[in-house]
């Protein structure tokens, strides 16, 4: 069970710092599934790497806790972690954007972001 919920944190890591990527190589072709209703174009577009650069650390810093600090350390990282997916779910009800979106992609997220928390946390 233990391995399971590791594999499972380092497999969060990597799929947020291939979320940031997405953000930083392709900004527009990937906020247009982010659930809000417009997205800037052209040099505005750039502002999309903040979204970006934001995923890449948190990823990376996912890996790094894991990697060095244990299960505990990070359990709670990713306990604070989770209010990222829940901000972007708000932000994006807020500006009546994609309902169907905002749950399956950013509330779901959260959900299972603090549940590897919370397993971490009760293993570690």
């Amino acid at each position: 069970m233990y391995t399971a919920i590791v594999v499972l944190a380092a497999v969060l890591g990597v799929a947020v710092i291939g979320m940031g990527a997405g953000y930083l190589l392709a900004p527009v072709t990937n906020a247009k599934g982010f659930g809000l209703p417009e997205w800037p174009e052209g040099t505005l577009a750039a502002w999309l790497n903040i979204k970006g650069i934001r995923d890449v650390g948190m990823g990376v810093a996912i890996l790094v806790l894991l990697a060095t600090a244990g299960p505990h350390v990070m359990g709670w990282y990713l306990l604070v972690s989770a209010i990222v997916p829940l901000g972007d779910w708000l932000i994006i009800l807020r500006h009546k954007g994609s309902k169907a979106v905002a749950f399956s992609v950013h509330f779901s997220t959260a959900v299972v972001v603090a549940a590897v928390a919370a397993a971490l946390l009760l293993l570690g």
